[in-house]
């Protein structure tokens, strides 16, 4: 816990403490020695106010942690990509070893079922029109069997978590 928290916690607790003890002495004086309402309105009104601003604080502390979150979550997974790119690169080469492949494969599936409990997404490429928020043009083509901006190979994937990109595909664009 912070020391702001702290301390806006410590506000209000005794905020709290002096609001009761007024209203227990309030109940133990008689009606004419009573706390002027100016003054009682005036603790009431500061109350509310330091109530509130403890909510939102707690509102943007939590924003902060999840945004925190995200951010250090990216920055695994943008270190563990090269590690899937090369496992596919693995997949892709011919053996003789059968098992040693099926092998790889598992690697690659597991790594990838990580990334998707943690919410990674690929972007998808092939056939889509080019984004340049979602792609990385590297070169273009001119081909008549694409259509116009439409992404004819990708050399690397990319990768998002929700709607924050954390690779851009990189990608050749035809016509």
């Amino acid at each position: 816990m912070s020391m702001e928290e702290n301390d806006k916690k410590e506000d209000l607790e005794e905020l709290k403490n002096q609001k009761e003890n007024d209203k227990k002495e309030n109940s133990e004086k008689a009606d004419n020695e009573m706390v002027p309402k100016q003054d009682y309105d005036e603790l009431d009104d500061r109350y509310k106010r330091i109530l509130a601003e403890f909510e939102n604080f707690k509102k943007r502390s939590s924003k902060e942690r999840e945004g925190l979150y995200n951010s250090i979550l990216s920055d695994v997974v943008e270190a563990i990509l090269p590690i899937v790119d090369n496992l596919e690169n693995a997949v892709k080469i011919e053996t003789q070893d059968e098992e040693y492949k099926k092998g790889i494969e598992l690697v690659l599936k597991q790594v990838k079922d990580v990334l998707t409990s943690k919410g990674v997404e690929e972007i998808k490429a092939l056939g889509e029109k080019f984004d340049p928020g979602l792609h990385e043009a590297v070169s273009s083509i001119q081909d008549d069997n694409f259509g116009e901006k439409e992404i004819a190979q990708e050399y690397r994937k990319g990768y998002k978590i929700g709607s924050r990109v954390i690779r851009h595909s990189m990608v050749v664009v035809a016509n």
